[in-house]
């Protein structure tokens, strides 16, 4: 890989993030390295700027921070094909980015970035694009689109109570079903793990390519989570929103409000996310294991009392 155009992304407020960032941003400098660096956050959004002042092909963003971080970076990074080599540096539990041990030999990394000797995994990503009008002839409310890493999520919000939501969902032309509830999940498998997970949705490996459907508290005991094929896309309406609460979310940053009338059409993004792997071994079921603390993690014993 050749480093002559960086992205460096910090998380916003964190000094232990900002102090390795510029750390980093001196290494590279040192190699010839033009350097873009900045804080992501909730309330900063540097890629818009970065893409717009590149004088050339952005060969690699190194994002320091937690999942957060690094979901903002694929939301805008992804359509432009930029790999992300992500490093848990004030995060907390960090499934989509290397151990901060990897990072603290700086010179040595960038080496290994240099001579090829690290792994790319590449992860589905959706896109939404919101529509109105009737079925016969939808219409495009907006030009714009929005991606998300982990997940889309269909729920109103307001400031004085919280409001029950009430959708009826469509999957590739055909009503499946009408959910009452506090709102909708649709996930990516890397997504699976996150929100979709504390709904009681579906574990999925990030090696495959699925859709995951998982209703937030439904009032109903028989709507029950769906995982759909990639190609699939799903159309969801909000009913009945007279106070217009519904909104959509993407990996927790709030898109763009729901108007009656207006629905969503969700399916695969034409993109992928890259994220960089460093570590020699990297496997799922450690991950959920650790990151899960689930009984592998947490119970000790010999191989020998295992094959007993």
């Amino acid at each position: 890989m050749q480093l002559k155009q960086v992205i460096i992304a910090y998380k916003a407020g964190d000094s232990q993030s900002k102090a390795w960032a510029e750390k980093c941003a001196l290494a590279l400098e040192e190699r010839q390295c033009e350097v873009l660096m900045g804080p992501s956050g909730s309330q900063d959004n540097p890629y818009p700027v970065f893409l717009a002042s590149a004088d050339s092909e952005i060969d690699l963003a190194i994002v320091l921070g937690g999942d957060g971080t690094v979901l903002g970076a694929a939301r805008e990074l992804a359509p432009q094909g930029v790999p992300i080599l992500a490093v848990n540096v004030g995060g907390h539990l960090g499934f989509l980015t290397e151990p901060f041990e990897v990072f603290q030999d700086i010179e040595q990394v960038l080496n290994r970035l240099e001579s090829e000797r690290y792994g790319v995994q590449q992860r589905m990503m959706l896109q939404v694009r919101l529509f109105e009008g009737n079925r016969a002839n939808p219409e495009l409310a907006s030009e714009e689109r929005f991606l998300c890493l982990n997940e889309m999520c269909i729920k109103p919000a307001s400031i004085d109570r919280v409001p029950t939501a009430m959708m009826e969902m469509e999957v590739d032309g055909e009503v499946v079903d009408q959910y009452q509830g506090d709102g909708l999940i649709v996930a990516t498998p890397t997504g699976s793990t996150c929100y979709n997970a504390s709904a009681s949705g579906p574990i999925i490996h990030p090696g495959m390519d699925a859709i995951a459907v998982t209703p937030i508290c439904p009032l109903s005991l028989s709507s029950r989570p769906l995982i759909l094929p990639p190609a699939s896309v799903v159309h969801i309406w909000s009913l009945d929103d007279y106070e217009f609460n519904t909104k959509l979310w993407s990996d927790g940053v709030l898109a763009t409000s729901i108007h009656p009338g207006q629905r969503l059409a969700i399916s695969m993004a034409d993109c992928l996310s890259k994220l960089i792997i460093l570590r020699e071994s990297q496997s799922f079921y450690q991950t959920l294991r650790e990151k899960l603390q689930w009984a592998g993690a947490r119970v000790r014993y010999s191989e020998l009392q295992r094959n007993e």
